[in-house]
């Protein structure tokens, strides 16, 4: 089956790619095996510097990433651009911080010596989205690679072009060939890959059913998984918020990326004595939004990734006014070409709703009206999402106690949800389960070896 690179903000066809053969990627699996051992053998200091390498690389072609982004997927490349600064950003903490997450750790015992080593599983299968398609993959990848492991990369098949490029980049930094190697194939046959010998865990990002299935046939294989799925986070507004703040950062929240990331802000839970105002104030905020072409400097919102995403992404908006959800902005793709869905706000979304029940992997808002505090986190937990979830309120401490509360992996107050390479990232529920980032996601994907010494 042929890979199609596909510009979503004109419909036009970029470039075609034929997926590998049966025997040429059984070839490249066997390629990687000896270059595994040789990786695992490197010093903590040469992965490093490579790192510290492929993080200028990053820099200094961040404008080329941008548009390559923006033409395959839609990012507008002010967006595209921060996606770069931030791929060069985990590549520098994880050389600066690689050694002492994984330096041998005592632990006193009946031994003379005990001690826990952390050691590189081996080659790691990386199942990558469209929506992030350098950061995603960078978020995995810098952790691993400083670990000893290597990889190979399944990219998703609307985004080969960056897939290619970052093993490029990775090379051109003066990573040896085939520490991350990119498949071209279709999903259905990352199950052949998982059960090659030489992978030895995976790690996928992407919608629930992929997730249920790469941890399915991992499982069968007795292989390590970690997966980061899809979110429906809450947003929490209490009485004694700065509405003029948390509106304007919940337009941003909802509308970054053309509201196409798991951890956008998606269930907006807003108490009745402000809800009007708040209303108010978002709406203003969601229609100065610039649409338009990924490629101009101003758009802040490009289109959806594909046209099959978009016709979703109505369905649900469209089902959920027929069950009584308030139209309030937006609502309906432009006539235009490509696939440019406006930001859009449904105001007194109920549970039974897809606006409520369902994630919306775009720019559409589902606003819920809660009498009290107690109610707004029955409501953000009444989901089978646990990504992560906001609150705001002036009164921090009463803050911290509701997020306390929530069923999510991250929760921030007054602020949006973001990944740092400095906090640990994942979710529960149907979210997934593992956490990348920070000392706890270098950890995933190692041997955390016993040691003991009489």
């Amino acid at each position: 089956m042929a890979i199609k690179s596909i510009n979503p903000a004109t419909g036009d066809l970029i470039e075609t790619f034929e997926e590998l053969s049966d025997g040429e990627l059984h070839a490249a699996l066997q390629a990687v095996g000896p270059v595994a051992v040789d990786w695992r053998e490197t010093s903590l200091g040469k992965r490093a510097s490579l790192m510290k390498r492929a993080a200028v690389v990053l820099r200094e072609n961040a404008a080329k990433y941008a548009r390559l982004m923006a033409k395959e997927m839609g990012k507008p490349v002010v967006q595209g651009r921060a996606e770069v600064e931030k791929c060069a950003w985990v590549c520098e903490y994880y050389a600066d911080h690689a050694a002492d997450f994984l330096k041998d750790e005592a632990i006193e015992s009946g031994a003379g010596r005990s001690y826990v080593r952390f050691a590189p599983l081996g080659t790691v299968l990386a199942v990558m989205p469209w929506n992030f398609p350098f950061w995603q993959v960078f978020r995995f990848a810098a952790p691993a690679l400083m670990a000893g492991n290597t990889a190979v990369l399944k990219h998703a098949s609307n985004v080969p072009r960056c897939a290619l490029a970052i093993e490029s980049l990775l090379l051109k930094a003066g990573f040896p060939e085939n520490v991350l190697r990119t498949l071209m194939i279709g999903s259905s046959r990352v199950g052949r890959v998982i059960a090659h010998p030489v992978v030895k865990a995976a790690t996928l990002t992407g919608s629930g059913p992929a997730g249920s299935q790469v941890a399915a046939q991992s499982g069968k294989m007795l292989k390590k998984t970690v997966l980061e799925l899809g979110g429906s986070d809450p947003f929490i507004v209490l009485p004694d918020a700065d509405l003029s703040l948390c509106a304007g950062v919940a337009a941003q929240a909802r509308t970054i990326n053309a509201g196409q990331s798991c951890i956008a802000a998606k269930r907006f839970i807003i108490l009745d004595g402000v809800a009007d105002a708040f209303l108010d104030l978002f709406r203003r905020n969601m229609e100065t939004l610039v649409i338009g072409d990924p490629l101009d400097e101003k758009t802040q919102v490009g289109p959806q990734a594909r046209e099959d995403l978009l016709q979703e992404l109505h369905a649900q908006v469209t089902r959920s006014v027929e069950k009584g959800a308030r139209l309030l902005l937006g609502g309906k793709p432009l006539s235009r070409p490509g696939f440019f869905y406006p930001p859009t706000i449904l105001d007194g979304v109920k549970p039974g709703m897809p606006a409520f029940d369902e994630e919306l992997f775009g720019p559409v808002a589902a606003v819920l009206r809660v009498k009290d505090e107690e109610e707004a986190v029955r409501m953000a937990n009444r989901t089978c999402y646990g990504l992560g979830a906001a609150v705001w309120t002036r009164d921090t401490r009463k803050g911290e106690a509701l997020a306390r509360r929530i069923e999510a992996g991250s929760v921030f107050v007054n602020g949006m949800v973001a990944s740092d390479p400095r906090l640990p990232f994942g979710g529960i529920k149907a979210s997934g389960y593992g956490r990348e980032l920070s000392h706890y996601g270098i950890r995933e994907f190692v041997n955390m070896q016993t040691i003991w010494i009489k």
